[in-house]
């Protein structure tokens, strides 16, 4: 598994990077974690607002720092959906698509 923490560096990016490193080592699992801040790598994989996350090129979350439930369920892998306006309050623009 591979997983994408997309965000230039702000302090909701760091935390989010944050977040997911201590769940992928609760989890015991062998899981590449990358931190992407390259504007153009951004573009190209979707995400319009940070933070983002993305599993195994499948965007996940953007423009919200997810709750360490969420994180958990896309490791194990019960969050193959990626998240809807709802489960993020609608926070941010995708127009229901994030």
């Amino acid at each position: 598994m591979e997983i994408k923490v997309f965000g230039p560096g702000c302090a909701k990016c760091k935390e989010t990077e944050k977040l997911i490193r201590e769940a992928v080592k609760a989890s015991g699992k062998d899981i590449t974690v990358e931190k992407v801040s390259d504007l153009q790598q951004m573009l190209a994989a979707g995400v319009m607002s940070t933070p983002a996350v993305a599993i195994d090129g499948v965007v996940k979350t953007t423009g919200r720092v997810p709750s360490k439930k969420d994180i958990a369920a896309w490791i194990d892998g019960a969050g193959d959906a990626p998240s809807s306006p709802a489960s993020c309050g609608g926070c941010c623009s995708c127009g229901g698509n994030c």
